[in-house]
């Protein structure tokens, strides 16, 4: 029977002024096994979660609905190094896998740029999925339902220490807390911070992307819903790094630093504080979904 594995990284959203635009693959991994089957299983997943709405499923028959041919019953197996719930894109990693294993499986040969547009109509959005399917940092616009996405090169001295707790953060709860219109004077403050971003991430200059990572628009509503926010906040400054940021919608937080040590010194201030803080010292994955064994 056919049988192909593919591999996917995970995703950190907005970063801060980019909110719902920018996203940027890392160094940490889900790799799902598709076999035809007689009938659809899974394994490596919670019972509730073995069914048709699974998300890997849900990228995979979009595939083929898209090409118009019925969806052969497969095993999927999931083994996830990517956390649930923790503002790391575990959502689209599983998408993006499903969607690449039926492109392969059904010798479809669709577009990267193609399978974020089908995947997209699932996710609602493409911040996420851009660098899952392509790697690298991308921007991501939508227009007229057509999704468009530029990639860019971050410096390769960056680490993204993302720092997640013991407890997860719904993206509906972390929605549900902006507000529906904001001032004319954020939505500039926002802009201008995303337009240096970009340049800043690519050039490597900590002090620049420290400063653009300030936004308006969601980071000031969201950090009460993330307990000890302030505390691993005070904790990285004091390490060494002022580049923080909510990673997608939370509860991970994510320090940009070119500090190799800064992780192993994190590590060990997170040890003080209420919650147990898991620390990841991550780079940026420049390939995105692929077979597992390129």
């Amino acid at each position: 029977m056919a049988r192909i594995t593919v591999r996917v990284p995970a995703t950190t959203a907005n970063l801060a002024a980019g909110f719902d635009t920018l996203g940027c693959a890392l160094t940490l991994y889900n790799t799902l096994s598709f076999e035809e089957s007689d009938h659809l299983s899974f394994s490596g997943c919670d019972q509730a979660y073995q069914n048709e709405d699974n998300l890997a499923y849900q990228g995979f028959a979009r595939v083929y609905a898209h090409i118009g041919k019925p969806v052969p019953p497969v095993h999927i197996d999931i083994r996830a190094e990517i956390p649930v719930s923790r503002g790391l894109g575990s959502s689209a990693a599983l998408l993006a896998a499903g969607a690449a294993a039926a492109n392969h499986l059904s010798k479809a040969g669709l577009s990267k740029d193609m399978l974020i547009a089908l995947t997209t109509q699932i996710e609602g959005h493409p911040d996420n999925l851009a660098p899952a399917f392509c790697g690298g940092l991308t921007a991501s616009m939508m227009e007229d339902g057509q999704v468009y996405s530029i990639r860019y090169t971050p410096h390769p001295a960056l680490r993204f220490v993302a720092l997640s707790p013991d407890f997860p953060l719904s993206t509906h709860a972390a929605r549900a807390v902006l507000p529906a219109a904001i001032p004319h004077a954020d939505a500039v403050f926002n802009v201008s911070r995303v337009a240096v971003l970009l340049g800043a991430l690519q050039n490597g200059n900590e002090e620049v992307i420290a400063a653009a990572l300030k936004d308006r628009l969601h980071q000031p509503y969201r950090q009460s819903l993330i307990d000890e926010y302030d505390a691993v906040r005070a904790l990285s400054e004091q390490n060494g790094c002022k580049a923080l940021c909510i990673s997608g919608a939370g509860p991970t937080l994510l320090c940009l630093t070119k500090d190799k040590a800064f992780a192993a010194k994190m590590q060990k201030a997170a040890a003080s504080l209420s919650h147990r803080w898991t620390v990841r010292d991550l780079q940026v994955d420049p390939v995105g979904v692929h077979l597992a064994d390129e």
